[in-house]
């Protein structure tokens, strides 16, 4: 073997090493974030995943990890004063930017669809569905998009269903001929208590789920099939965060519902 031909192997191994001790640097701390994520440390996960990004700033699965940290810390961000909105809808923007780049790279996969539809229903919600009409319509697209993608697994399929559901669920409170001239005429409860259904087989025992498919069966005066999925949120063990004032919401739901049926 000639000195050149050595040198060349030697730069290749070193160079193949290197890159391999990258890549798992890159997915150490996704694993990393993720720890964080599910032991609710928001603010851990996002330093955590921005450091992945970093390393690798095309990496789509890294982009929608930091859009949904932003996301989680925001729900979590006081309102109460006009800084403290404008710091709010600043992290769902920043949320919805990572989510954007993701669904770039990844126009092919679910998940960074299913990310922006949640960072622009925050934004939504926040502004008021009535006047954030272009980005409610996105919302709906997005999460389509990701049903008609299927992939990303049960959670993220049954994710897109919630969102899509709930977006239907949002529209229609306003009726039909008031929204009808605002481009929202598509919003439909059937479509709506489908969805939360669809998202219930996938993925059983959220209580998000139940809360909100109960709060279309209310819509549509159906007390004992909100009943029933009011009393499925009791049953259901806590997963997410906010499960405990889900927990509430549909206590306080269920007295309304008992009080309609014994009327």
């Amino acid at each position: 073997m000639n000195l050149f031909t050595f040198f060349t192997l030697l730069l290749l191994t070193v160079s193949a090493f290197v890159s391999s001790s990258y890549s798992q640097t890159v997915e150490d701390l996704i694993g990393e974030g993720d720890k964080y994520d599910k032991e609710f440390n928001h603010q851990k996960a996002l330093e955590t995943y921005l450091k992945a990004y970093e390393m690798s700033t095309a990496n789509w699965e890294v982009l929608w990890r930091i859009s949904r940290a932003y996301v989680n810390l925001g729900a979590k961000m006081p309102e109460e004063t006009g800084e403290e909105e404008d710091a709010k809808i600043e992290t769902y923007e920043k949320s919805f930017l990572y989510a954007d780049s993701s669904v770039m790279l990844a126009p092919d996969q679910s998940i960074p669809y299913v990310r922006r539809a949640i960072a622009n229903g925050k934004i939504a919600l926040f502004e008021g569905i009535f006047s954030a009409i272009g980005t409610v319509g996105d919302v709906k697209d997005d999460s389509e998009r990701a049903i008609e993608l299927g992939k990303g697994g049960n959670y993220y399929q049954s994710l897109a269903h919630y969102v899509l559901g709930k977006t239907h669920l949002e529209v229609c409170d306003k009726a039909y001929l008031l929204r009808l001239p605002l481009g929202l005429g598509w919003g439909d409860m059937d479509v709506s208590i489908r969805e939360f259904e669809t998202a219930i087989k996938l993925k059983p025992n959220f209580r998000m789920y139940h809360l909100n498919l109960a709060r279309a069966y209310i819509e549509e005066d159906e007390y004992e099939l909100a009943k029933e999925n009011l009393l499925l949120v009791q049953k259901a063990p806590r997963i997410l965060e906010d499960d405990i004032r889900y927990l509430e919401e549909a206590n306080e739901l269920l007295i309304e519902v008992n009080g309609e049926l014994e009327d």
